[in-house]
């Protein structure tokens, strides 16, 4: 529960988390014990969170992002936002899909919390160009929108990204498909209003 605690309400953990501290078993039976204390919540199975609380609203549902990187400290693996919540995230789109999709070089898999769905879908390293990191959105975001979000895509993410994000973009453009190149290094080259982020 100290760890909970320290992690702040709105994270989410997987028993894996506590293994550094007990055995399995053990980690499973403080996990039940807290669940029916009410002071942890089973989302699914293999799945809790430190919910944060809403005066007349209760138990807030955990955010998608905290639940992805929970999956992927499971198996010890990176994930990446993918499709419309990457040209959401850039705020290229007022969109805001239902579906949560992440890429990851892990396993894939799906959680479904009430009506919203987290998806994690395993991908090549093709596909998965600087995974976690702003870098990684700004190519996704360009592969959901394809060659007719460029411009924007360019323009937003000229101001956005970080000196070193634009580094790692420049850097990773090799790995992409040959259509998205010569917008992620116009982006990688555009040093200018660069904001640390």
């Amino acid at each position: 529960m100290k760890r909970a605690r320290a992690s702040g309400r709105g994270s989410v953990f997987t028993p894996s988390d506590f293994l550094d501290v007990a055995g399995r078993a053990a980690v499973d039976q403080a996990l039940s014990r807290m669940v029916k204390g009410g002071k942890m919540r089973r989302l699914v199975r293999g799945l809790y969170d430190f919910p944060k609380m809403h005066a007349k609203l209760g138990a807030l549902s955990p955010a998608p992002d905290d639940v992805a990187q929970a999956l992927a400290r499971e198996t010890g693996s990176q994930v990446q936002i993918a499709g419309a919540r990457a040209a959401n995230a850039l705020g290229l789109s007022t969109q805001v899909p239902a579906k949560s999709t992440y890429l990851t070089d892990g396993p894939s898999r799906r959680v479904v919390l009430g009506k919203r769905v987290i998806d994690l879908r395993h991908a090549s390293p093709k596909h998965l160009i600087a995974p976690g990191s702003p870098a990684g959105t700004v190519v996704q975001a360009l592969r959901h929108l394809g060659p007719v979000g460029a411009a924007d895509i360019m323009q937003v993410a000229s101001h956005k990204l970080s000196l070193g994000d634009k580094k790692m973009l420049g850097n990773s453009a090799v790995q992409a498909p040959a259509w998205m190149r010569p917008t992620l290094v116009s982006i990688a080259q555009a040093a200018s209003g660069a904001i640390d982020g």
